[in-house]
């Protein structure tokens, strides 16, 4: 009998890696965008002018990548029920020394709380990102508005991705392996996911 259990299938994992890559190539080229003393990231992408192809290539690449993943999974991301609360009310047991376990899902309200937050991103950095392409097709007070929007949820996002991927492998050892290679340990389902696990394996 197999000591692994499977969580993500390789659609997934490959959709999670895609949406991922183009971040962090809108990440680079966009720190360039954003201030001036990030202009030395232009070089990564062989200049300024190029840096600008990259980000509203891979802008598109993300919206569309990610918007798909996100209403892939709405229904697990958007439902919370009592032992999510509790987790939540205990904030994931992270402020507390002691080790805490909870009857959480395939997703625990933290993993949730991010998927929501990269919807609503996704959302804003898309609109905004759409006006600020073409700014002599809008107002100018809209435009103004779009760029400090797409700057300051340029920001969160940065905050936000810092956060998941600690969380994803110092946070908790044995995650990251699941969007690696699809499967994770019996025993680790059972401590960080249980009722998932339940559920799965019916016992």
């Amino acid at each position: 009998m197999s000591n692994y259990i499977e969580r993500f299938r390789t659609s997934e994992r490959v959709l999670h890696w895609f949406v991922s890559i183009a971040f962090f190539i809108l990440l680079l080229s966009g720190l360039g965008l954003y201030s001036t003393l990030f202009n030395g990231y232009f070089s990564v992408f062989g200049g300024g002018k190029q840096a600008i192809v990259f980000h509203k290539i891979a802008g598109v690449l993300f919206f569309c990548a990610s918007a798909f993943m996100f209403f892939n999974h709405k229904k697990d991301m958007t439902t919370f029920d009592a032992d999510d609360k509790e987790w939540i009310a205990q904030r994931g047991g992270y402020l507390s020394r002691d080790e805490a376990h909870f009857n959480v899902g395939k997703y625990n309200p933290g993993q949730k709380i991010f998927a929501i937050f990269t919807g609503v991103a996704t959302l804003v950095l898309g609109v905004t990102g759409i006006i600020i392409w073409g700014p002599q097709s809008f107002p100018r007070g809209l435009v103004q508005l779009s760029l400090m929007m797409h700057g300051l949820m340029f920001v969160l996002a940065a905050m936000f991705v810092v956060a998941h991927v600690y969380l994803a492998t110092i946070g908790n050892p044995g995650t990251l392996e699941a969007m690696l290679y699809g499967d994770v340990r019996k025993i680790w389902a059972k401590k960080h996911h249980p009722k998932w696990f339940k559920e799965l394996s019916g016992k």
